[in-house]
């Protein structure tokens, strides 16, 4: 079963490096690793030149930002499987071999997402990740949440939809699982770590750079499900999806207690 892995890189090269060798090391035999970069000038294109032979397509074009570039790296993918990692994130030792086993294991499945670790810009882990097992009902109310890195989709999921929303700059990959889930996809949630992401200044998560932008669009997924906008009521319904989120998996939530107690454990692989 091929997997095609999408980087998407702009002067990231701080990182870049981490993120290509965490594709081109992993154990699975068969990886299409596909690398978007617009125009990078910090270093980046020499980074990509060094592993061009384990690169099996680099995309150098100027491009629209993340969603568009995302959009023209998948419309060169071949792959069963399909998944995206930014530059400053990394996929862990044998998350493919695990993705792969999965997708077999459960045929009927259209996008498995697992969990993973976040990590800050020194690489020093903040805490484990875990994603909630997807309902588009918690999903309108914020409770749904997966770590981006950890999920990945059958190439026919991906095409129904037609890819990325181009005006979203914030959670364009929330946006494309709404859309996969309201088209029919079957989401399901894996208990493997397979993956971590970076959050430092630079990057939308720490900057919060497009913060207001981010309101609309949570506004926007919440109609696009529950057909209305929201309304007095809604809080209280909130603090129950909430509550229905922990009961559909205590094990997420007494594991984050552990770590709040005893700190997070050590990223797969860096223990020393």
């Amino acid at each position: 079963m091929k997997v095609s892995i999408v980087t998407i890189s702009f002067n990231q090269a701080d990182f870049l490096e981490r993120a290509i060798k965490s594709v081109v090391e992993q154990d699975h035999d068969d990886i299409e690793y596909i690398v978007v970069d617009p125009g990078s000038t910090d270093g980046s294109r020499d980074i990509i030149e060094k592993y061009k032979d384990k690169i099996t397509t680099a995309i150098l074009d100027p491009d629209d930002g993340p969603a568009d570039g995302l959009n023209k790296g998948f419309a060169a993918a071949t792959g069963d499987i399909l998944a995206y990692i930014n530059a400053d994130d990394a996929l862990l030792p044998g998350a493919l071999k695990s993705v792969v086993k999965y997708f077999e294991n459960n045929p009927s499945t259209d996008v498995v997402t697992g969990h993973g670790f976040i990590i800050d810009g020194d690489g020093k882990v903040i805490r484990r990740f875990f994603s909630a097992p997807f309902n588009l009902w918690r999903f309108a109310y914020g409770h749904s949440v997966v770590i981006q890195q950890s999920t990945f989709f059958k190439k026919s999921a991906y095409d129904k939809v037609g890819g990325f929303n181009l005006e979203n700059n914030t959670s364009w990959d929330a946006e494309l699982l709404l859309e996969m889930a309201m088209n029919g996809a079957r989401v399901r949630m894996a208990s493997g770590f397979w993956s971590f992401f970076t959050v430092h200044p630079a990057s939308i998560t720490g900057s919060q750079r497009h913060a207001e932008e981010s309101k609309v669009n949570h506004r926007r997924y919440f109609m696009r499900i529950m057909g209305r906008d929201r309304r007095a009521g809604d809080g209280v319904i909130g603090r129950i999806a909430w509550i229905f989120r922990w009961l559909s998996d205590p094990f997420s939530g007494l594991s984050m207690a552990k770590d709040r107690l005893f700190g997070p454990p050590n990223l797969p692989g860096s223990e020393p």
